[in-house]
């Protein structure tokens, strides 16, 4: 794998002590990046932070709400006085709740008011606001506060998180879906609107990875595959779930200001192919 010389750049990861963002966080470390990594978990943060600087690289945690511009505001100035300004910014925050997830794939009006059970017409509000706001606000917020550092520099790029499910959305998760698919339409507007001022914006789009988020959903508690982790590996070419380390070539290759320099305005899938395939 070609490593991009981030050297003596400073890069950005919100929701940085993430399953994924973690990992991407200790590969840019490896490209000599100053890698900033921004959550709300600050412990989690510092761990991984000194386990990049133990194995001789350059990391900082930094604590930050992502719904809060006020948080992301002095975030940004904490970063400011320990690295300079923001080279390269990734917005890995996000994420689902189970407050924003029907029970049933399809619709049963038998199954309203069971127990244990929550159909669409009782999706609670505060709960779809919150994993909307999360993707996708945690998105807008750091955007607007990070890319000011970019205007008008050499080599400065945005990277947005998205997901398959931005193309084809899935059963179950509606809020998580719609939020994914405003990440790809934002990832071009950004691409357009900053394109003048030598920004490039682009997003992958991560297929299925079995992590702490996703866990409920694909997993039974007894450790045996949902019905829904079946579906998933029957429609997936490549027949499995990805590995977290299977996002970082892609991720290099994008934020590689040489490799990728005509490159803005793309949401590039990782996902075994299941973007690809109708199932027939």
């Amino acid at each position: 794998m070609n490593i991009p010389n981030l050297e003596d750049k400073v890069v950005v990861i919100t929701g940085g002590a993430g399953v994924l963002c973690s990992v991407l966080a200790k590969a840019l470390a490896k490209a000599k990046a100053k890698v900033a990594i921004v959550d709300l978990n600050i412990e989690v943060g510092k761990e991984l932070a000194l386990e990049i600087r133990e194995n001789g690289y350059e990391a900082e945690a930094f604590q930050c709400n992502v719904l809060d511009k006020e948080s992301v505001e002095a975030c940004h100035q904490n970063i400011l006085n320990k690295y300079g300004k923001c080279d390269i910014l990734i917005n890995g925050a996000g994420g689902n709740n189970k407050k924003a997830q029907t029970t049933d794939e399809f619709f049963d009006p038998s199954h309203i008011g069971l127990k244990d059970t929550l159909d669409f017409f009782e999706l609670p509000l505060d709960g779809f606001n919150f994993v909307f706001g999360l993707n996708f606000t945690g998105t807008l917020l750091p955007t607007q506060v990070f890319a000011q550092d970019m205007i008008d520099r050499s080599g400065c790029n945005i990277l947005n998180i998205s997901s398959m499910n931005a193309f084809t959305p899935l059963t179950k998760i509606p809020a998580y879906s719609a939020a994914k698919a405003a990440i790809s339409n934002f990832t071009k507007w950004l691409a357009v609107h900053f394109s003048k001022v030598g920004i490039r914006v682009n997003a992958i789009a991560p297929g299925f990875f079995s992590t702490l988020q996703n866990k409920s959903l694909l997993w039974n508690p007894d450790g045996t595959p949902t019905e829904r982790t079946k579906k998933i590996l029957n429609n997936t070419p490549m027949g499995r779930f990805g590995e977290a380390e299977e996002i970082v070539g892609a991720t290099y290759f994008l934020l590689d200001n040489e490799a990728a320099s005509f490159i803005t305005g793309v949401v590039l899938p990782i996902d075994g192919g299941f973007s690809s395939y109708s199932g027939v």
